[in-house]
């Protein structure tokens, strides 16, 4: 399996510290966001990793390089424009099946997280899998309900979607080439009945600002999150 790191997003939330730095590189404790993402992902046996990017992109290449040193591949796909989610991941499906292999692992380029990727599926029964959380004080009402193992649009004890998931590549078909969001082609899945997922309670921070950027740092350095 492979799997794909988003790092497309131009970071204006996090300005002025995106203005000459891509969000991915942003450092935790000494060490860009991005790479514990690599290496956590390397951790279970993931070494083929795609990277999409936009904003100052070439840094981002020229910061990771092939990989070697984290004992993965890297496989770079560049965007003239930001693609948005669902579009970024259609314009890199050819690296994310030159396997042979039509699911992959997403994960947001700019969360950061102790979920253990090794606990996804080994193998889809629909079209995704989503992890979802506890919703964070910048999103209250939550994005979409767990019943069972089954992602639904409605419910009680609404969750938010983490940014980690399993996709089929048929979840991208007929999807018109250019800029698309993900989130209709999951919620058009969940109508039927085709989204599974699940609640990880352990540490998940969205990234979107230089305070919360702070916070994780703070944690990081005094090793306040388990398992990293």
């Amino acid at each position: 399996m492979r799997a794909m790191i988003l790092a497309a997003g131009l970071g204006t939330r996090m300005r002025p510290l995106t203005l000459t730095t891509p969000k991915p590189l942003l450092p935790v404790a000494g060490k860009a966001l991005i790479e514990y993402h690599i290496e956590r992902l390397a951790a279970v046996g993931i070494h083929d990793i795609v990277i999409n990017h936009a904003w100052l992109g070439e840094q981002i290449e020229q910061a990771l390089g092939d990989g070697r040193r984290y004992g993965v591949r890297l496989h770079y796909s560049p965007e003239g424009e930001p693609l948005e989610t669902a579009g970024g991941i259609q314009r890199a499906l050819p690296l994310l099946t030159a396997d042979g292999d039509d699911q992959f692992l997403v994960v947001n380029g700019d969360l950061f997280s102790n979920y253990p990727f090794g606990r996804l599926p080994s193998r889809l029964d629909g079209l995704a899998h989503l992890v979802l959380v506890d919703n964070p004080e910048h999103n209250p009402a939550g994005d979409f309900s767990l019943q069972l193992d089954k992602v639904q649009l409605d419910g009680a004890d609404r969750l938010t979607f983490s940014g980690i998931s399993l996709l089929s590549a048929r979840l991208f078909d007929g999807l018109p080439a250019g800029p698309a969001p993900l989130a209709p082609l999951l919620r058009e899945a969940m109508t039927q009945g085709r989204v599974s997922g699940e609640h990880f309670d352990g540490y998940w921070r969205d990234i979107g600002t230089p305070a919360r950027l702070d916070e994780v740092d703070r944690a990081v350095r005094e090793g306040r999150i388990e398992d990293l």
